[in-house]
């Protein structure tokens, strides 16, 4: 973490910030090395790449499930103990996992792993925020999405020493330590804030519950299979996306009702201007981001020749560069306003997004490490803005709500992204391997410019 941002914080927030990055560097390095060894995984566990892939859908499955959950546990337990149960579940499932005898079991522990992982990415927002007073600032969500810089940069590395000199379970235990740590740092500068013993108790909106963690399920695994042989009209596309938009708008219904005081997502928050607009920004923030990592890897791989290990060294220079922004984003903010450091984030990144679209598998490796770095530049400024906008008319009571519509509408824009360029990838491959690459990137360049769109009608005065 930087000090040059953690001491623009309040005393306060500093601390908790320190708390919880800590518990989510353990969350993301986790994902990045297990995508890593996936074909190890194969090997070691004698089973097939499309059931060991279940150990990275089922994992992500399990996050937008859990999603929904932390506003009421939060309210429920108090902030610090839902942090520290979040924290709990995800390293029980790391040891699990690392325990695993077979790919079935590997995937059942994935989940439950999933399901702390969720919680702890939308607490460690909620959290941070509470602890500046509800003042979501440009900084403060700098600082507070510092793991997600951090893991394309040491991930692979980490998880490339593991798999060259050690077992794979080392994957899993290796989260015990610093989970360990974050759970003693929890203790002792996060506010104990749990709700008085005789006081309301937090209800759970079991309704609104059976029907968003189906919806999302649902229309995840729709997405994510979207590629395979028969596209949309797949039955294992159609059927769950169909259900999961059945069931999604059942949830809005059901969240929008006026004798519905307290739905599992306030859904009526995204009227005010700040959610709605900042939401909506990061529906496509997260379709132009995972669209990108999901076509460099395999461009590295597939294109160029390189080992899972060497592509995601070479993808290091994107993870620098999404680092370095984050030192300058506050002050941008304060200049320019949240909304044209976002339509800029968004342009730098298509334009540095190009060159893959022209890139052979003899394109100048350095050249692609400085066009890599730029885009890491425009990576780093995207969700941090509209973030930090999205809690501007939000009251302290609603945080969580807010928290959940950003992190759901996220999750869910990240696997359509995801989905449209593997669809692009595959229905080009006719024309052979390096004219699909071209026409997905294209089609990634197109999402991030689409992605303008919805950022123009973010709030544009200057706030920090």
């Amino acid at each position: 973490m930087n000090t040059s941002l953690t001491c623009e914080l309040t005393p306060q927030a500093r601390d908790a910030a320190i708390a919880l990055i800590v518990g989510g560097v353990a969350a993301v390095l986790d994902s990045t090395m297990v995508t890593l060894a996936l074909h190890t995984l194969v090997v070691e566990l004698h089973s097939t790449v499309g059931t060991i892939q279940w150990v990275t859908t089922g994992y992500l499955l399990a996050i937008a499930v859990a999603i929904p959950v932390t506003g009421w546990a939060e309210g429920r337990f108090g902030g610090r103990r839902a942090w520290m149960a979040a924290l709990v579940i995800f390293v029980v499932g790391s040891a699990l996992s690392a325990l695993a005898w077979d790919d079935a079991s590997l995937i059942g522990f994935r989940v439950l792993q999933g399901l702390g992982a969720g919680l702890i990415f939308p607490l460690m927002q909620t959290l941070g925020v509470r602890a500046a007073g509800g003042r979501a600032s440009s900084r403060l969500i700098a600082v507070l999405s510092v793991p997600l810089a951090l893991g394309p940069i040491f991930g692979p590395v980490i998880g490339g020493v593991i798999l060259n000199w050690l077992s794979w379970r080392w994957l899993f235990l290796v989260n015990v330590p610093v989970i360990a740590v974050a759970l003693v740092l929890a203790l002792r500068l996060l506010p104990a804030d749990r709700p008085p013993p005789r006081g309301p108790r937090e209800r759970l909106d079991v309704v609104g519950l059976a029907l968003l963690a189906p919806a999302l399920a649902g229309i995840l695994v729709g997405l994510s299979s979207l590629s395979e042989d028969g596209g949309l009209a797949h039955a294992g596309v159609l059927g769950p996306l169909l259900a999961g938009l059945a069931l999604l708008g059942a949830f809005l219904v059901w969240a929008a009702r006026p004798d519905n005081p307290r739905p599992l997502v306030d859904v009526r928050l995204l009227r005010l201007r700040s959610l709605g607009s900042a939401s909506a920004v990061l529906f496509t923030a997260g379709a132009a981001l995972y669209a990108g990592m999901f076509l460099l890897p395999l461009y590295y791989q597939q294109l160029r020749g390189d080992s899972a290990l060497d592509a995601g060294l070479l993808l290091i220079p994107q993870g620098i560069g999404s680092l370095v922004c984050r030192l300058a984003i506050g002050s941008l903010v304060d200049r320019f306003g949240a909304r044209a450091v976002t339509i800029a984030s968004f342009l730098l990144t298509a334009l540095a997004t190009v060159p893959f679209a022209f890139a052979d598998a003899g394109t100048s490796a350095p050249w692609l490490a400085v066009v890599l770095f730029v885009r890491g530049l425009g990576l780093g400024a995207v969700l941090i803005p509209p973030i930090s906008v999205a809690y501007r008319d939000v009251s302290p009571t609603a945080i969580p709500d807010a928290t959940m519509s950003t992190r759901i509408t996220q999750q869910v824009g990240a696997s359509f992204g995801t989905a449209i360029v593997a669809v692009a990838l595959q229905s080009l491959l006719a024309g052979g391997t390096l004219a699909a690459f071209h026409g997905a990137f294209w089609w990634a360049i197109g999402i991030t410019v689409a992605a303008l769109l919805p950022a123009l009608a973010l709030p544009g005065n200057r706030s920090s």
